[in-house]
């Protein structure tokens, strides 16, 4: 019995009741880009019901229609975190919902507290160049030069909860600035920051380039996770891409660091390939959308990207057999045809593939709240709209047949 859940971070659809207090109301990552693309998209995601996902909002995916009979129960979610973070959104799906939101630096110089500077500055024996929100290419670009003749590192943030410190590989190399990343961490911590991230480049100015040595360091967990409670039952638990990183391995069995979404993409299937005689549960992050192309905001290269790996669920979907499940969804949104660089507060889908059931044509879609019994009448079903992305978590251990846990609202 294998559980993966693969998170296509950023992919959002349609805006909270709440975004107007984020500033980000009418956002729309998946409506919009559908919007600018023309003709067909994404035939895996629309065959499980993606459509589906936007009808319950109220809105059609031009070129991802909902369809009659789709091959998953489908349903949107909303986030009860206040919040529209990355960790934020892991977290909630592995159940675990905050209360307060992480700090948030200001965007302007200078963006990190004065004592936060002095402190670092003692700790690391560094100065900092930038102390400013900023594009990571782009205040790379601006201070890679004086960077590269001080070799004082760049330290900036983004409308995220980050302390991001830039560095060249031959002036700082990746090892120390790791170091300089663990000692901002415990600094960062009285701070409620989310994330500290080593970002590594290479090259000469005018051809800065960032590596795939990029390693983030999160705050401690507030509480055990959904992969503590498996792993504590004796279930194998995997994660592939950044969920090492978010939740610092904890509860983990195994965990891929693998960067960029080709190769988390191609570990995914091997790992799905393999056999397991053990239940397994995989924890997927596919980054690329968001850090590439939502912040950047690149319609084209999102929609390329969401292409990619609409190309490896057909694969993917394959490889679930009976007593499998596949469960797509996202973390919050980032709209690329949205104004500034910032993620946006927005559903996100929900798709719960089970290995077994009318895999090929589908089944009549109906209403979870009417009691029907999918596995023995074959019928996908129409999930709602759910409260919380912890419904995720909650369902993964109803799943396992497990003790139910905190928070979240099976929909199994």
């Amino acid at each position: 019995m294998r559980v993966t859940v693969i998170v296509i971070d950023s992919f959002g659809i349609g805006a909270l009741p709440d975004a107007e207090k984020f500033g980000d109301e009418g956002a729309n990552t998946a409506l919009h880009i559908c919007e600018q693309i023309p003709g067909p998209k994404w035939p895996a995601l629309r065959k499980m019901g993606l459509g589906n996902c936007a009808k319950l909002l109220g809105f059609n995916l031009s070129g991802c229609e909902a369809v009659e009979n789709p091959s998953a129960d489908y349903g949107v979610m909303a986030e009860r975190s206040p919040g529209k973070d990355t960790t934020t959104g892991h977290w909630e799906i592995a159940g675990i919902v905050l209360d307060k939101p992480f700090r948030i630096f200001p965007q302007d110089y200078p963006s990190f507290p004065e004592e936060l500077v002095i402190a670092f500055e003692q700790k690391t024996g560094c100065k900092m160049l930038g102390n400013k929100a900023a594009s990571g290419t782009v205040i790379i670009e601006e201070l890679g030069n004086e960077h590269i003749e001080t070799g004082y590192p760049i330290c900036y943030t983004s409308a995220d909860s980050v302390f991001q410190i830039a560095a060249h590989e031959g002036v700082i190399p990746v090892d120390e600035l790791y170091r300089i990343c663990e000692a901002a961490r415990k600094l960062c911590d009285r701070y409620n920051v989310a994330r500290v991230i080593a970002r590594p480049f290479v090259g000469k100015p005018g051809g800065f380039k960032r590596t795939g040595a990029r390693k983030d360091f999160s705050i401690a967990l507030p509480e055990k996770c959904l992969m503590d409670h498996l792993s504590a039952s004796g279930i194998k638990t995997i994660g592939v891409g950044k969920i090492g990183s978010l939740f610092n391995e904890q509860g983990l069995t195994e965990s891929y660091h693998d960067s960029g979404n080709p190769a988390c993409l191609e570990r995914t299937i091997s790992l799905m390939s393999s056999p397991s005689s053990e239940p397994e549960f995989l924890f997927v992050n596919l980054v690329d959308t968001d850090m590439l192309y939502g912040h950047r905001r690149d319609v084209g290269g999102y929609f390329q990207a969401v292409n990619e790996i609409d190309t490896a669920l057909s694969e993917m979907i394959g490889l679930v057999k009976k007593g499998d499940l596949l469960v797509i969804t996202a973390d919050h949104g980032c709209d690329p045809a949205y104004r500034g660089t910032d993620h946006t507060r927005e559903y996100v889908p929900l798709l719960v593939y089970r290995g077994g059931r009318c895999m090929e044509s589908g089944g009549e879609a109906t209403d979870v709240k009417k009691g029907s019994d999918p596995e023995s009448t074959g019928a996908m079903r129409n999930l709602g709209i759910r409260e919380s992305f912890a419904d995720v978590a909650q369902s993964i251990c109803s799943w396992f047949s497990l003790s139910p846990i905190k928070e979240g609202v099976s929909f199994l």
